[in-house]
């Protein structure tokens, strides 16, 4: 069966950096379009960066462009979001997403941008 565990999030001060992991098991990984989601306290879930198989093209929200960048090891199962000058506005928790078959999200990792 499909699983995807984050790890990575915490407490940070505004303009600090993070990196989340996604670790991945039960589908063909190098194959399949990875996703970050998050979703903050009272609003819907967004759509935050996307990478395609095999390190395909990446797309980003406008509201983290040239801050995240997403990336995959294939070799590990894992795709990683680096996040670069947070804002207090990019705390929430924050979801490895992928579908195969059906749409599969991890358990979610919080992230809080604090002073």
């Amino acid at each position: 069966q499909v699983q995807l565990v984050e790890s990575g999030g915490g407490l940070v001060q505004p303009g600090g950096s993070l990196r989340l992991s996604c670790a991945a098991s039960g589908f063909p990984f190098s194959l399949y379009t990875m996703n970050w989601y998050r979703q903050a306290p009272g609003k819907e879930r967004e759509r935050v960066a996307t990478i395609s198989g095999f390190s395909g093209p990446t797309n980003y929200a406008d509201s983290v462009k040239g801050r995240f960048t997403i990336s995959r090891e294939d070799a590990k199962n894992t795709v990683y979001l680096q996040m670069n000058n947070l804002k207090p506005e990019d705390t929430a928790v924050y979801y490895c997403h992928t579908y195969y078959g059906g749409n599969y999200y991890g358990q979610g990792t919080q992230v809080t941008v604090s002073s």
